[in-house]
């Protein structure tokens, strides 16, 4: 089959609509995006290697809070849906969407094992006229300088009979306002070709796709986002502790300097950073910066001040409590909320854990409360397994101190200021009052 004809092919049928899509890593990237496919009138197969996540939808369950089951159950019922162990099915799909972990390694280098064993599982079963997208999180150059070679080692021609794009996630996961649909879609392909079927894939899906010139473009994008937001993020960290020098509350000057219409965008001060991106991306650019002896002084000197907040919140903690005449050692200190951010029920890489870490270190006693996280099992240096407490008056007044780590929405806030002896707020969810300590 020529060129021209592999490329119609896969363009018409996404068309028609009768394209297979194959979605590897069914988590809070690639679920929702399944989904958006599968709405659009598409077959979907989804691959995972997590037996619980595939036994969980294919009986039509969700296991990210913020997705509703019924929209799993629908498409098992239509038959339209399959979750599987099995790759040998990526034989049976014509799009194969690439959203696997990109973990740090502990020397905080790229781990892109994930990314590999992914190409490894697919790689003995993929036929001609495929389209292959990787969303994963990634340094500039791996589409090209990794996948590319290994893809080449077999019976393919980039851009003739296989097509190979970049185009990262922008998933926010318990945003109402934007989803996979709504949000542009930024996309890179090796080759123009690549480009154009990687356009027509998305397109189907995504109001608004836009192309750039190179996937190294892409992946850089992806990294830029998210740096932009752990810089900014670490300024406000930065000026948190001196404005509380100054008494000073950070979160009115922030609402005061948002009034201006230009010039200014409102970031947020925290406890630390969570998630599975902005804490762990900077860090895939200066593993890449070395590469060109250059050191990304900025970057670095963020995550640094990032990554020291959650000591702060101790420091702060040590000190309400001191105001109390009491110790750290032996108090009873309840977390309010695990999740990373609010309104979610992820807690990958959250920064309560390491303030419990540290709590712990210092002989506190630690319960918390989540809402989307009912129980954590052998979590952190410690293995702690808690189970969340009910937000009830009889439990908050049994605590010395409530922490307030996340700040979910659907926390009632005026009854913990009620009932807890003392609050200790990281989130600026309080602007004043006589238990109330900002941290």
């Amino acid at each position: 089959m020529s060129l021209i004809k592999y490329n119609l092919q896969l363009k018409n049928s996404i068309d028609t609509n009768n394209a297979k899509i194959g979605v590897v890593g069914l988590g809070y990237v690639g679920l929702p995006l399944a989904l958006s496919f599968l709405e659009k009138g598409f077959d979907v197969i989804g691959f995972d290697i997590d037996t619980f996540k595939i036994s969980s939808l294919n009986s039509g369950k969700s296991y990210i809070k913020h997705i509703e089951s019924v929209r799993i159950k629908k498409y098992r019922e239509l038959n339209k849906f399959n979750a599987t162990l099995n790759f040998t099915l990526i034989s049976k799909v014509d799009v194969i969407i690439i959203c696997v972990p990109t973990p740090l390694t502990k020397y905080r280098e790229p781990d892109l094992s994930y990314i590999l064993n992914t190409v490894k599982n697919i790689k003995p079963y993929l036929k001609k006229g495929q389209l292959i997208s990787l969303e994963s999180t990634t340094y500039p150059g791996t589409t090209e300088e990794v996948l590319l070679p290994i893809f080449e080692e077999s019976d393919f021609v980039i851009g003739e009979n296989l097509f190979l794009v970049y185009s990262p996630e922008r998933e926010d996961p318990g945003n109402n306002k934007y989803h996979t649909g709504n949000i542009p879609k930024v996309i890179g392909g090796i080759t123009p070709i690549c480009l154009e079927v990687g356009k027509k894939v998305y397109e189907s899906i995504v109001d608004n796709v836009i192309h750039v010139s190179s996937t190294k473009v892409a992946e850089m994008t992806k990294l830029l986002e998210n740096i932009h937001r752990a810089v900014n993020i670490g300024l406000m960290n930065e000026l948190k502790v001196l404005c509380d020098q100054m008494d000073i509350d950070l979160f009115e000057v922030i609402e005061a300097a948002a009034t201006k219409p230009f010039g200014f965008v409102p970031y947020y001060p925290s406890p630390g950073l969570g998630g599975h991106c902005i804490p762990i991306d900077p860090f895939y650019l200066t593993w890449k910066a070395k590469e060109y002896d250059m050191h990304t002084r900025f970057i670095e000197l963020a995550g640094e001040i990032n990554t020291g907040m959650p000591k702060y919140v101790l420091s702060k903690t040590i000190d309400a409590l001191n105001g109390l005449q009491k110790s750290l050692s032996k108090s009873k200190i309840l977390i309010i909320g695990l999740a990373y951010k609010k309104n979610v029920d992820d807690t990958r890489e959250s920064p309560a854990f390491k303030i419990i870490e540290l709590l712990i270190a210092k002989g506190a006693e630690i319960q918390y409360s989540d809402p989307l996280v009912e129980k954590i099992t052998n979590v952190g240096k410690y293995n702690l397994n808690l189970e969340s407490i009910q937000l009830i008056p009889q439990n908050i007044k049994n605590f010395d101190a409530t922490l307030i780590v996340t700040d979910h929405d659907s926390i009632d806030y005026e009854g913990l200021r009620k009932y807890s002896k003392l609050i200790i707020d990281t989130r600026g969810r309080y602007r004043e009052g006589e238990n109330i300590w900002r941290a």
